[in-house]
């Protein structure tokens, strides 16, 4: 069996201004995925879409 391990991280998105956050995984063995990820999300807070910048999960 193929092993499991090691492919995917779990990240957050977050706002820096309003403080949401969005959180999902990003693929590490990926070239697409190298350094901090940046995406355009859809902010509740302002109703507005925003970029949210990727940051680590706190458990």
């Amino acid at each position: 069996m193929a092993s499991k391990k090691g492919n995917k991280v779990v990240i957050q998105l977050r706002n820096k201004e309003t403080g949401s956050f969005y959180i999902t995984t990003k693929n590490l063995k990926s070239e697409n995925t190298a350094g901090k990820m940046k995406m355009r999300k859809y902010d509740p807070k302002t109703r507005k879409h925003e970029v949210f910048t990727e940051e680590k999960v706190s458990h």
